[in-house]
């Protein structure tokens, strides 16, 4: 039987149970056994392989089993398949080729079929299903964000170059986004078709935006893909770094669950937060960078502040670091699994 505890959140009807527990990029760089094969593959190698995606995947399953897989692919695999070169490179991360310059670069973007283009992906999906007793997640980067690695041609620290686009040719950018929600839309319907049980939207730099940026840019776009969903009857999980500063808009989208960072305080997120929309994250990557006793702490008071919530799911408020020792993971996993026990045997009596 699938434990299904991380859907029942998602739906808000975990009321008897303490939160299940899954970990952004639960399969990185922070494990031996995936950097040992990177020493073999290169990431492209590991992304285009179903074999190995699903074997990566896996790694964290087998070595901590958390409550949720989430697959192993990149937000990035749709700017690869629009053909403007992906590569990334050691310490400096993903880099775009053939970045977008002008207008004309916008109107060139090929027309592509994500089922053939990124039939990788979900051939992955399909050879997890049956190695799986636990929730698979799906995900893909959000339009702004995508654009925003096409615009700048890989990572920015501020993003100067989108934020320009916006002020001073916002026609432009606005035509890049609505071509981009339709491949994000395409692209999370065929992992859910592939057996995906719930998907998450990474809009990993909406954190450099001003709320009126964010309301022009991202908000209707994050919109179009939620009502696109939603009569698959599939959860959709939003996440955007800088959650603080657009919790009201972040809630009229009303997905499934809002993913939050370690900006904003996770109890007045709750009392802003509507009913029915679950709670997912919060706690500071760096927090596993400390002692047990520090960790463990920190897991106390964010479930302690949830406590009674029916939709809240453990997690961090970002991606897991490469330097985190391997077993604080261990810890931070079982430590939740633990405490989930106690509350759930003083439940009973």
């Amino acid at each position: 039987m699938m434990n299904d505890r991380i859907l029942r959140a998602l739906r808000c009807e975990n009321y008897n149970s303490p939160p299940p527990i899954w970990v952004m990029r639960q399969a990185g760089r922070y494990m031996p056994e995936y950097m040992a094969l990177r020493k073999r593959h290169s990431l492209l190698e590991l992304f285009h392989s179903p074999e190995l995606a699903a074997d990566v995947t896996m790694l964290p399953i087998d070595a901590f089993a958390p409550d949720a897989a989430i697959l192993f692919s990149d937000i990035l695999v749709i700017v690869e398949a629009l053909g403007l070169g992906l590569e990334f490179k050691e310490k400096q991360g993903p880099v775009i080729e053939r970045p977008i310059n002008s207008e004309k670069d916008i109107h060139h973007l090929p027309r592509i079929d994500l089922e053939e283009s990124l039939a990788f992906v979900y051939e992955t999906i399909k050879l997890l299903k049956p190695r799986l007793d636990v929730p698979l997640l799906g995900f893909s980067g959000a339009p702004f964000t995508l654009a925003s690695y096409m615009i700048e041609g890989g990572s920015s620290r501020d993003l100067a170059k989108t934020r320009k686009l916006a002020y001073n040719s916002p026609l432009v950018l606005h035509q890049l986004l609505d071509t981009l929600t339709e491949h994000v839309i395409q692209h999370l319907r065929l992992q859910i078709k592939a057996g995906v049980n719930a998907v998450q939207i990474f809009d990993s730099w909406a954190n450099h935006l001003s709320p009126s940026l964010f309301k022009t840019f991202i908000a209707p776009y994050l919109e179009r893909i939620v009502k696109a969903l939603k009569d698959s009857g599939t959860p959709v999980i939003i996440f955007c770094r800088g959650t603080s500063a657009f919790v009201d808009q972040l809630t009229e989208l009303k997905p499934s669950a809002i993913s939050i960072d370690w900006s904003c305080d996770i109890a007045d997120f709750r009392a802003r937060c509507p009913e029915g929309i679950a709670i997912q994250g919060n706690m500071d990557p760096y927090v596993l960078s400390a002692s047990h006793e520090c960790i463990k702490k920190e897991v106390h008071r964010l479930i302690d502040a949830m406590h009674g919530h029916p939709g809240y799911i453990f997690n961090l408020g970002h991606g897991i670091t490469p330097d985190i020792p391997y077993e604080n993971m261990r810890y931070l996993i079982n430590t939740v699994k633990e405490l989930r026990e106690e509350l759930a045997a003083e439940t009973v009596n």
